[in-house]
C-alpha cells in the first residue's frame, strides 16, 4: 500500500533568545493510506507539534514532509492554505463551529472555500449530516446540540470535501466517557470505510480503537507499534466469516 505521508528528518526548533529549543528531532515516519493510529506523548514529547506539521499548519525548520505526493516544504502560504481545504479535514477537542450558523452551514462551509456552487455544497453537506447520523438537526445552531453531536457536526465538516486525510486532535477531549466513546465508534466506522484517520490524545482508551499508536517523547519516535487487540479482533472477524 502506498504512502499517503512521509516524513524525513523532520526537525522543528524554536529560538528563545540565545537558547535554541527542540521541539522535535529529526523524525522520520511512513503512514499508508487507509491507515487508523494514534499519535501519543506526555505534554511536552512534541505530538502537538507534530500534528500542526501534517496539517499543513505549521511548517518544519528542516526536513521534507510528503503529502499524497506533494512536497509541502515548497509550497507558500496561499498553497498551504489550499492544500488544507483539500486534503485534510480537521476534528478539534473544542469543535470549532460557529455558534450563529445552523450545522447544515457550519458543513458547508469548507466548499464554500473551494467555489463549489450553493445547490452542490447544500447537497454534500446534507449527506455529510445524514452519515454522521444528524439528518434531524441541519437547522440547529451549536448552542442546541449536545456536546456529542456537536462533535459528529465538527466530524461532517471534515468529511465533506472528501479529503486524504481525517487529523483529529483529542477528539473526545470535551466529552464525557460514554459520549467519548460513541465518537470513536463512530471513527471506528470512518477507518472500515477507507479513510485515514489520525488521532493524537493522551488518553489510552481512545488510542485502543486504532491500529498503530506511535508514542512520543523529547521530540523523538519512543515507539511505533501495531495494535494487537485490535489486530486479533480483525482476524476473529474474518474467521467467523469463513465459518459461516
Amino acid at each position: 500500500m502506498e504512502n499517503l505521508i512521509e516524513l524525513r528528518q523532520i526537525i522543528k526548533l524554536y529560538e528563545m533568545g540565545e537558547e535554541v529549543l527542540y521541539a522535535l528531532h529529526g523524525i522520520d515516519l511512513d503512514i499508508k493510506r487507509n491507515e487508523y493510529l494514534a499519535i501519543m506523548g506526555p505534554s511536552g514529547s512534541g505530538k502537538s507539534t507534530i500534528m500542526n506539521i501534517i496539517g499543513c499548519l505549521d511548517t518544519p525548520s528542516s526536513g521534507v514532509y510528503k503529502l499524497n505526493g506533494t512536497n509541502v516544504n515548497e509550497l507558500d502560504d496561499n498553497q498551504l492554505a489550499e492544500i488544507r481545504n483539500r486534503e485534510i479535514g480537521f476534528i478539534f477537542q473544542t469543535f470549532n463551529l460557529m455558534a450563529r450558523s445552523d450545522t447544515l452551514h457550519n458543513v458547508e462551509l469548507p466548499l464554500i472555500y473551494s467555489g463549489m456552487s450553493k445547490a452542490d455544497r447544500i447537497e454534500k453537506a446534507e449527506e455529510a449530516l445524514y452519515n454522521v447520523g444528524l439528518a434531524d438537526r441541519m437547522t440547529h445552531k451549536p448552542n442546541e446540540l449536545s456536546g456529542g453531536q456537536r462533535q459528529r457536526v465538527a466530524v461532517a465538516r471534515a468529511l465533506v470535501n472528501n479529503p486524504s486525510l481525517i487529523l483529529a486532535d483529542e477528539p473526545t477531549g470535551n466529552l464525557d466517557t460514554k459520549t467519548g466513546e460513541e465518537i470513536m465508534l463512530l471513527f471506528d466506522d470512518l477507518s472500515s470505510k477507507g479513510n485515514t484517520i489520525i488521532v493524537v490524545t493522551h488518553e489510552d482508551f481512545i488510542a485502543e480503537h486504532t491500529n498503530r499508536i506511535i508514542k512520543l517523547r523529547d521530540g523523538l519516535i519512543e515507539s511505533d507499534r501495531s495494535n494487537e487487540s485490535i489486530m486479533k479482533n480483525n482476524i476473529s472477524k474474518d474467521l467467523s466469516k469463513v465459518e459461516d
